[in-house]
């Protein structure tokens, strides 16, 4: 748990994602569309993968992937992000980590 708390704190927006997720892959373009370019943790391709997913899990994470994080706090999955973004407090979440064009 103390390694998935550490790499979710590093930058501003961390995915832990698995590389074969199409809801990694859709939250990941949301957030690219969105002008934020996050931190992306592939579970699958790391030697710690599993537990990663069970501290995931234990944080309160309904499934495992995305797991979503916004200045070191758990936003969580799919849902999560989405029903945020349509409720229009996605992106005031996003404001500081945006790229400046």
């Amino acid at each position: 748990m103390d390694r998935v708390m550490r790499l979710a704190s590093e930058k501003g927006v961390v995915i832990f994602s698995k590389s074969s997720c199409c809801l990694c892959y859709a939250v990941n373009i949301l957030f690219q569309e969105i002008g934020v370019s996050p931190v992306v943790h592939e579970i699958d391709q790391d030697p710690e993968g599993r537990e990663m997913e069970k501290a995931l899990t234990r944080l309160g994470c309904t499934a495992p992937v995305p797991a979503v994080f916004i200045g070191g706090n758990l936003i969580g999955s799919t849902n999560e992000v989405m029903s945020l973004h349509l409720k229009g407090q996605l992106i005031p979440q996003l404001k500081p980590y945006q790229q400046q064009t």
